[in-house]
């Protein structure tokens, strides 16, 4: 289930569970079953602060009223942080667009960032199939991690069953990510002298003139699994030759793969007409 925002929320009042909620018009009081009519249709003349009060009678909090909350990054899909969540911390995100969180050793709402300015931008906001866990989908400002880490994930388990005594800092990186970040240590690499044959990927970072044919050519053969029919597995090789062609050109450039994924977002709103006219300008 994902929750909407509309442009115009206001910080909103948590109403207890169990009260009624009055209509602006008249004396009778509008109860939760008429509550599902109004959010199918949002014509209906029904306040934010209704909807949003129905919404978190729909979470299941556990015995203390608080539900696992999870930031994720909008744009590269990295899982940044876990917390949890109560009733007035999902209503202070949904009409904030910030991610708030309870805190249990403070007992009291704490929005990620007030402290350091890394806040955590929400864009969306999902709850999973028991409707006792969310998911704050957004972009951070910076660090997530009080070490200053990208997120709170960097221990991995295999490296901890090696070796418990060393703690190796590795973020939990997807393949895309991963990838990107072999293709930026390869580059580090390049400025180093080494004996032996360099890598594909070094040999590319260190000559423009055949990264630019490679990627033409990939993008051509790519073209051709749909002009000759290929079979799907042959589109798939093609297409992955073209990303990491191309990605390797990104690190060159300086250009984090995060940042092409934004752009890819924020164009969601526009039509390719709209956005190739924007370029112009």
């Amino acid at each position: 289930m994902s929750i909407s925002y509309s442009p115009c929320f206001q910080p909103l009042k948590v109403f207890p569970k169990n009260s009624h909620i009055h209509s602006k018009i008249g004396n009778s009081t509008l109860k939760r079953c008429t509550l599902i009519a109004c959010m199918k249709n949002p014509r209906e003349d029904c306040s934010i602060e209704a909807k949003v009060d129905f919404l978190l009678d729909r979470v299941k909090w556990d015995d203390k009223g608080l539900a696992v909350a999870i930031a994720q990054n909008v744009d590269t899909g990295a899982v940044l942080m876990q917390g949890f969540a109560n009733r007035e911390a999902l209503s202070t995100t949904i009409s904030s667009r910030k991610a708030t969180f309870y805190s249990r050793s403070r007992s009291s709402l704490w929005t990620k960032g007030e402290t350091s300015n890394n806040f955590i931008n929400v864009f969306d906001v999902f709850l999973d199939c028991d409707r006792d866990s969310i998911i704050y989908l957004g972009k951070p400002d910076g660090p997530t991690c009080h070490t200053g880490s990208e997120t709170c994930y960097y221990t991995p388990v295999d490296e901890l069953l090696k070796d418990p005594e060393v703690e190796k800092n590795e973020l939990a990186l997807t393949t895309l990510y991963a990838l990107e970040s072999t293709i930026n240590q390869r580059k580090a690499e390049t400025s180093s002298s080494s004996n032996g044959k360099p890598s594909w990927t070094k040999r590319l970072l260190l000559d423009d003139k055949l990264l630019c044919s490679k990627i033409r050519e990939e993008a051509d053969e790519l073209c051709r699994t749909l002009e000759q029919n290929e079979d799907n597995g042959r589109t798939a090789s093609e297409m992955a030759d073209v990303l990491y062609h191309a990605m390797v050109l990104l690190s060159l450039r300086g250009v984090k793969l995060e940042e092409v994924m934004q752009v890819l977002r924020q164009r969601f709103s526009k039509s390719g007409i709209e956005e190739k006219n924007s370029r112009k300008s």
